[in-house]
C-alpha cells in the first residue's frame, strides 16, 4: 500500500512538472516583448530546481525566497526609475519559480523513496535466498536449516554424519590470474565435480562464494568420508590433466577438512563448520 502511494505521488509530481513546463512555454511564446528576460528567469527556475534535487527542499525554497526578493527589488527598481508598470509577467514568475521547485521535489523525493524501498527489498531477498543463482546449490543459510535436521536424524537413528569443508587452494592468488567470468566457471566446475562424487542422499552446499568454499553433509563416518575425499581429489586431478588444462591458466587444487558429528562436542551448525574448517590446516 505504501509503495503504491509513493508511486502515485511520483506520477502526479511528474505530470505536474510537465504541466508547469507547458504553461511556461505557452507564456513565453505569448510574450515576445520579454522573451530574453523570460528565458533567463526560466533558466534560473531550472537552476533552483536542480539545487533542490541534489540537496534538500529547504535549501531550494531558501534560494527561491532569495530569488523572489531579488526579482522583486529588480521590478521595483524598473518601476521607480523607468516608470514601468508591474504586469502579469512579474506575478507569473514569482509564483511559477517556487512551484517548479516544489513539484520537482515531490517527484524526486517519491522516486528516491521507491528506489530506497527497492534496495531494501533486494537486500531482503538476497538474505532470504537459499540457493545460489549460478550453481543452483544451497547456500550457508540453507545449510544452517538442514544441518539441524541432519544432526537430529544422526542422533535419533545412530547414523554417522560427517561434514566435509572443501576449499580451493590459493583462491586469492587465482582470482588475480584469471578473469571474473572464469572464476564463476571454476566455482561451477568444482561444484559439479563435488556433486558427482557423493550419493543422492548426501547434500552439497556453497558456503562462501567469494572464498570458494563448499560444505558436504555425508551420512558416513570418517573412514567413509576419506573415500569421498580421495574420489574428489582424484577426479580433480583427471580434469586438471584433460579438460581444465586448456580452460584455466592454473591447476586447481583442493583442501578438504572433515569432522564427524558428535552431539556433545558440536553445539550448532556454525560450530560444525568452524570445526571442519579447522581441519583444513592438516590437509596440505
Amino acid at each position: 500500500m505504501r509503495r503504491n502511494r509513493s508511486s502515485l505521488i511520483s506520477d502526479l509530481g511528474f505530470l505536474a512538472f510537465l504541466v508547469l513546463m507547458f504553461a511556461c512555454t505557452v507564456f513565453i511564446a505569448g510574450s515576445p516583448d520579454h522573451y530574453i528576460q523570460n528565458i533567463i528567469i526560466l533558466n534560473v527556475a531550472f537552476l533552483l530546481a536542480l539545487v533542490t534535487y541534489f540537496t534538500t527542499v529547504t535549501a531550494g525554497l531558501t534560494l527561491n525566497l532569495a530569488f523572489i526578493f531579488g526579482y522583486g527589488f529588480f521590478v521595483v527598481y524598473q518601476t521607480v526609475s523607468e516608470g514601468a508598470s508591474i504586469g502579469v509577467n512579474t506575478y507569473f514568475w514569482l509564483i511559477m519559480t517556487p512551484l517548479i521547485t516544489v513539484v520537482l521535489w515531490v517527484f524526486t523525493s517519491s522516486s528516491r523513496e521507491l528506489q530506497a524501498e527497492n534496495e531494501r527489498l533486494q537486500k531482503r531477498t538476497a538474505n532470504l535466498a537459499t540457493v545460489d543463482e549460478n550453481t543452483d546449490l544451497r547456500n550457508s543459510i540453507s545449510f544452517q536449516k538442514d544441518a539441524s535436521l541432519f544432526t537430529g536424524i544422526s542422533t535419533r537413528y545412530h547414523i554417522p554424519l560427517t561434514l566435509l569443508v572443501v576449499k580451493v587452494k590459493y583462491w586469492n592468488e587465482i582470482r588475480r590470474l584469471i578473469p571474473e567470468e572464469q572464476l564463476s566457471e571454476a566455482i561451477y566446475d568444482v561444484s559439479q565435480l563435488s556433486q558427482s562424487s557423493i550419493r543422492t542422499n548426501d547434500a552439497l552446499y556453497l558456503l562462501d562464494k567469494e572464498d570458494a568454499t563448499w560444505g558436504l553433509l555425508l551420512f558416513t563416518d570418517r573412514e567413509g568420508a576419506k573415500i569421498v575425499i580421495e574420489r574428489i581429489k582424484l577426479r580433480l586431478q583427471e580434469l586438471n590433466d584433460t579438460e581444465f588444462s586448456g580452460k584455466y591458466k592454473v591447476n586447481l587444487g583442493l583442501k578438504i577438512g572433515a569432522v564427524e558429528y558428535e552431539a556433545d562436542k558440536i553445539e550448532n551448525p556454525l560450530d560444525f563448520i568452524v570445526q571442519a574448517k579447522n581441519q583444513l590446516e592438516y590437509d596440505v
